[in-house]
């Protein structure tokens, strides 16, 4: 291999030749400015490639502007494998399975929080669990666990947790069919009934904001957002359940690569035929995982909307505080696309990006199939985060996938050293952001510098056509875990 092969094909893309190592079935392609390529690591780079070498890859190996190395595929892949002769791997989704956000819009400005802003922040803070470990206020069985793992976000309403009109709002309806508790360890069990319906630790996050500007009138007006509104970002996933699904199957994976002769560049990139056993099953665990992770985000949604009404003193209609999207970022799914004029059957695997569909999509709710799929993506706690939407020319050139977020810069152990005599907290407030954590080396993992610059990483996909900026917010207060 060699750096040098590595070409600009215009100011958004880069081309990471099939030549550029052995064994490629494909060419790559990375969605990176000019202004962000510095930080473009060899080890992503080389990841990219390596994902052109799997069985019954179709089109091009992706990577998204917030591009950096990950388990297997780099956060920020993208790739799609033949229904029949392609693959599965793990490394392909990553161990958050499902990690993604939920963006809810309210009738409240920003002039109505922000003398209470301290007090909201301390009143989330203190209903929704957060943190390493982390325990959920739902007492949970067994027998609830297999519930959530078969109906996701319909789990949390039918528990009171969320509202009937959620479920349009969330992607494919909050739920996978055909999700198989039988397959799922007593070990992911056991972590999973202690963690539904909590945030987490490490970048997840929910933040209050307000909306600074907005790009797209229309749609903004379709989605139900308007300048300096209050809206509400959840950010995380399937908590321990899902990592324990990942490692279980990881295993697993290893041992089938062997057994269909897969070769690997990169053990990390166990994988096994989708039509095997061994890729069904793991197909399988990872729907259960997907359906943890959309009952998780939507019980916090239900929180969050409670407590706004009990601090503001307002009825649910006065708040109007209701759900925009929620978005998958860490998933495979079975999805039709068309490759070189010809429509195929495929398995999309997204690590660290996200779904982005154009209008007129099937899939896409009824409330936004003219305009396309809302896109919500986080930025860090001291900048901003963007809302974006879907277009005809990211499903043509990314199976309609666009980024998930800034894209870490520093890993956390140099965040926490480079932090090191600062007081985190501090410097935000000074900012005018009020942030809570339980710890003071999670602030320092966070910080700002720790992170590409989200303005520069959503320039990329919004100049490249594959989804276009609708609203720009920023963070107001945020919780950590």
């Amino acid at each position: 291999m060699s750096l040098e092969k590595i070409k600009r094909i215009d100011s958004n893309r880069l081309e990471v030749p099939s030549d550029y190592k052995p064994g490629m079935r494909t060419k790559g392609i990375i969605y990176l400015s000019k202004d962000l390529e510095s930080g473009l690591e060899t080890q992503a780079i080389d990841q990219v490639a390596n994902v052109a070498t799997l069985p019954g890859i179709v089109g091009v190996s992706l990577a998204m502007p917030d591009i950096h190395a990950g388990y297997g595929f780099p956060i920020g892949g993208v790739a799609g494998f033949d229904f029949k002769e392609g693959i599965i791997s793990p490394g392909g989704v990553g161990y958050d399975i499902n990690c993604g956000v939920s963006l809810l819009r309210s009738n409240l400005q920003k002039k109505d929080i922000m003398t209470r802003i301290k007090d909201l922040v301390a009143a989330l803070y203190q209903e929704i669990p957060s943190g390493v470990g982390s325990k959920g206020k739902t007492k949970l069985t067994t027998d609830d666990v297999k519930r959530i793992l078969i109906d996701g976000a319909k789990w949390a309403i039918s528990e009171g947790f969320g509202t009937a009109t959620d479920i349009e709002r969330i992607e494919s309806g909050g739920c996978l069919e055909g999700a198989d508790p039988t397959i799922i360890s007593q070990k992911a069990y056991e972590r999973g009934k202690g963690q539904q319906a909590t945030l987490g630790s490490g970048n997840h996050f929910l933040e209050i904001q307000y909306v600074e500007e907005i790009y797209d009138e229309k749609i903004a007006n379709v989605i139900g957002l308007f300048k300096d509104q209050i809206t509400v970002m959840v950010h995380t996933g399937s908590r321990g359940f899902g990592h324990q699904v990942c490692t279980d199957f990881i295993e697993l994976m290893e041992k089938a690569a062997r057994k269909y002769s897969i070769a690997l560049p990169d053990k990390e990139l166990a994988c096994a035929p989708f039509q095997s056993q061994e890729g069904q099953d793991y197909f399988s665990a990872m729907k259960a995982a997907a359906n943890f992770a959309w009952a998780n985000r939507l019980c916090i949604v239900h929180w969050t909307r409670e407590t706004f009404q009990k601090l503001f003193n307002l009825s649910p209609k006065a708040l109007g505080m209701s759900l925009v999207y929620d978005v998958a970022h860490n998933i495979a799914k079975l999805e039709e696309h068309i490759v070189d004029g010809k429509r195929r059957r495929l398995v999309v695997h997204r690590k660290g990006a996200t779904r982005a569909f154009p209008p007129g999509h099937p899939e896409l709710p009824e409330i936004y199939r003219s305009i396309g799929q809302p896109v919500l993506i986080p930025g860090d706690m001291g900048r901003a985060s963007f809302v974006l939407i879907g277009t005809q020319r990211g499903m043509e050139e990314t199976f309609g996938s666009t980024c998930h977020g800034a894209g870490r810069v520093l890993s956390r152990h140099q965040a926490i050293k480079k932090a090191k005599g600062r007081a985190i907290w501090r410097e935000m407030e000074d900012k005018g952001i009020i942030v809570k954590a339980a710890g003071r080396e999670t602030l320092a993992e966070e910080m700002s510098e720790a992170y590409k610059d989200v303005d520069d990483v959503v320039k990329v996909v919004h100049d490249a056509g594959i989804s276009l900026k609708v609203a720009k917010l920023r963070p107001l207060g945020v919780i950590k875990g």
